[in-house]
């Protein structure tokens, strides 16, 4: 197994949170093996559960129903989720990692379950539900962290200010570390503050912390971009604290700052 290392690991970071639900009809669970899934097993902290359909059908109804059930049926996995007979929880966390070898152990143990009777995953901190193909496709087989993947970046319109938009992150508790947010985006600046969330999630999911008052130097977006801690883990929009990234004054998002 490759090392999945932290490359900008500094100590002091959150813990990493891992949060994932698969369906289908597991039966006997056995073993996985570690040549063929890349996995040492879970990392200590993070353990699974098993809920059967005939026995708790209101924690089936959570996910099919409401906003959860609206994202499930967009998907096309509805039909497959809804006639599952078991779901099982991959759910822990663990202290400051100093490298992603617990990611990769538990990618490893949600394709090994798959393999064993799984219809679909659910990666409750993007809320993006998996095929078994496209996990095992997009997030297994390329044998690397892929932070991008693990992690999503949304984006709304500014209710009190007209044709600027929010962007934010969803996904870096994963890491152990904050999400990101942006308010008031102009349409000119997006393709630049979407490319200045990839290269933080690219940062943080590799260890890096993002300092308090940070200076941000780009040349597709203004001087002066700042960032500011904030939030909490209880916070809906992210599940998680993030880091708000505070435009200079004069910019066209100065003054917003949520």
């Amino acid at each position: 197994m490759a090392d999945w290392a932290r490359k900008f690991f500094r100590p002091g970071g959150g813990d990493a949170l891992l949060a994932y639900i698969l369906f289908g009809d597991f039966g006997q669970l056995a073993a996985c093996s570690a040549s063929r899934y890349d996995t040492a097993g879970l990392p200590d902290g993070v353990q699974v559960g098993m809920n059967l359909r005939a026995e708790q059908p209101e924690l089936f109804d959570e996910w099919e129903t409401g906003p959860f059930g609206d994202q499930l049926r967009a998907s096309g996995l509805y039909g497959a989720v809804a006639g599952s007979k078991a779901m099982l929880r991959v759910l822990g966390s663990v202290g400051d990692p100093e490298s992603l070898d617990y990611l990769r152990d538990s990618v490893g143990v949600v394709t090994c379950l798959l393999d064993q009777g799984g219809v679909c995953v659910l990666d409750l901190q993007t809320f993006r539900w998996w095929s078994p193909a496209d996990w095992t496709s997009q997030i297994f087989a390329a044998h690397e962290p892929q932070p991008r993947r693990h992690a999503v970046i949304l984006f709304s319109d500014e209710e009190a200010a007209p044709g600027l938009s929010w962007y934010h992150t969803r996904g870096m508790r994963k890491f152990g570390r904050p999400d990101l947010s942006v308010h008031a985006v102009p349409p000119d600046l997006a393709p630049a503050v979407i490319d200045l969330l990839n290269r933080f999630i690219e940062m943080e999911a590799f260890g890096a912390i993002i300092d308090e008052g940070q200076e941000i130097r780009m040349a597709s977006l203004p001087e002066g971009l700042t960032c500011r801690h904030g939030g909490e883990l209880e916070d809906p929009d992210f599940n998680n604290v993030h880091v708000e990234i505070v435009w200079p004054a004069g910019s066209p998002g100065s003054g917003r700052v949520d």
